[in-house]
């Protein structure tokens, strides 16, 4: 399922336009990630104009303009884990991806020329989650200690999902990505519901 997941967000990303690099193609299981294997995917934004505002922490397809390259770690656990603050604090795991070992690393990937120095952005830490908890106060401290760890934002699977079933058309076929196809298929036969984008409809 892990792989599935990464594969919703590449092709979020590169929708919109990004350049997309997946790290690796197999799970760690028996030993310890590696610095890079904590990272899933990292993206760069070719159409980046520096000088702009800096994307807000709620990332939406409407924030992605504003992102020059980030390094991106998936956490689907759609059923098995709902994220909450007492998530967040218990759970070391999350926020590896943040170490000093893992940034250097990914800062190598990301090679800059000294002279291309003052046309590159900060490479954002992005974390794709199934959602935040929808009520107060602890949407406002699981984003508090998000910020804290240093994630500079997240996305839902929910607002992914969304964005690409309205990108999907049912008149294309996508034969180079079974994610597409899948999201094509279901829509042609109104099984996803347009403008409600709901999967499967309701009973």
């Amino acid at each position: 399922m892990a792989g599935f997941d990464e594969n919703i967000v590449r092709e979020y990303f590169e929708l919109h336009g990004f350049l997309v690099r997946q790290l690796r193609k197999y799970q760690v299981q028996s030993r310890k990630k590696l610095a890079e294997e904590e990272i899933d995917l990292m993206v760069y934004n070719p159409a980046f104009v520096k000088g702009e505002r800096a994307p807000d922490f709620l990332l939406f397809s409407s924030e992605l303009p504003y992102i020059h390259r980030a390094i991106v770690v998936v956490k689907g656990w759609h059923t098995t884990l709902r994220f909450n603050p007492s998530t967040l604090k218990s759970s070391s795991e999350i926020f590896r991806f943040l170490e000093r070992t893992v940034l250097k690393k990914a800062e190598q990937f990301f090679h800059v020329d000294s002279e291309d120095l003052e046309n590159v952005a900060e490479m954002l830490k992005i974390l794709v989650l199934p959602g935040l908890p929808t009520t107060e106060p602890h949407r406002s401290e699981s984003i508090r200690l998000l910020k804290e760890h240093g994630v500079d934002g997240i996305i839902s699977f929910r607002s992914m999902l969304q964005d690409i079933l309205a990108k999907v058309e049912t008149n294309k076929n996508y034969q180079k990505s079974d994610t597409l196809q899948i999201l094509r298929i279901l829509k042609n036969y109104d099984l996803v519901k347009d403008p409600q984008m709901e999967l499967f409809g309701k009973k």
